[in-house]
């Protein structure tokens, strides 16, 4: 990490490195997380005893996360609570009222999505648009929610003549993987980045010469190291909501961004698709 970064990205990238913590570690990160009052006042044996841990290993884990020392780290820990602190939003409780719970769940989104913007790679989205544009097959492969996700895309570059498959089928995603070829293009989405059967997929597909993309929370997962192109949710957990919820609304997104970056590039092209598969559905209403 740079010792300068934009406040709003610093949760967002140490978040994204918790798959590489022990749970000891991750304890330590979450103590410094839990404080509303953490800022540059904050002292070293104060994080260690709050965690029970050494001041050694507070240094380790801010240099683990890609800090200079606990210094650079509390800097730009504090900058994030800073701008942060007043879209923070509670866990949700039992006690909650109907209003604090519309206002909790639709604020982790707000903020999924302002933090996923300040970690974006617009390099990584256009040459993933690229790699959509240009392809002759386009395969799609995510189970559970991320399929849902998968179909969500693949509608919408439907509407503008780009056909794309989407499977959910561990042998359905192997087979069609196994047929792909230079001038394809797989994705994988997987929140975790560690889903077994798209990773096996998105490898299979990537030995025979397609360009690969992962759709993931973690920079760092199986999946993502599989990858041409790795485009990154990201998003605070709840003990009820988990990270998926808020993560799948930033994700949309993402592929939202994708879809008009891909339309951009044949315009025309995309308008005379679009008004022929309106055409098409207005036909089928009227009869």
């Amino acid at each position: 990490m740079s010792d300068v970064m934009d406040p709003k990205s610093v949760g967002p990238r140490i978040r994204m490195m918790r798959p590489n913590l022990t749970p000891l570690e991750a304890k330590v990160v979450d103590s410094v997380f839990g404080r509303r009052d953490f800022s540059t006042e904050t002292a070293l044996k104060e994080v260690a005893e709050t965690a029970g841990v050494s001041e050694a290993m507070v240094v380790k884990i801010a240099k683990k996360l890609g800090f200079s020392g606990y210094r650079d780290f509390r800097q730009n820990v504090a900058d994030y609570v800073r701008v942060s602190v007043s879209e923070m939003h509670d866990d949700l409780s039992p006690d909650d009222s109907g209003a604090e719970i519309v206002s909790k769940v639709f604020r982790a989104s707000i903020q999924a999505l302002e933090e996923t913007l300040a970690i974006a790679d617009v390099s990584a989205f256009e040459r993933a648009a690229d790699f959509i544009a240009q392809a002759r097959q386009r395969d799609f492969y995510g189970v559970g929610g991320s399929a849902q996700i998968a179909r969500d895309v693949a509608h919408k570059f439907l509407r503008i003549g780009i056909h794309a498959s989407v499977y959910d089928d561990a042998h359905m995603m192997a087979m069609s993987a196994s047929l792909l070829g230079t001038r394809d293009v797989a994705i994988g989405f997987s929140h975790s980045g560690a889903t077994l059967v798209t990773l096996e997929a998105l490898q299979i597909a990537r030995r025979r010469g397609a360009r690969t993309i992962a759709i993931t929370n973690y920079p760092h997962s199986p999946l993502a190291g599989t990858a041409d192109v790795v485009l990154c949710s990201t998003a605070r957990g709840s003990p009820l909501l988990g990270e998926n919820a808020a993560a799948r609304i930033a994700q949309l997104n993402i592929l939202d961004a994708i879809f008009v970056l891909v339309a951009q590039r044949d315009m025309k092209s995309a308008e005379a698709a679009l008004a022929r598969t309106k055409e098409a559905v207005r036909d089928r209403r009227r009869g």
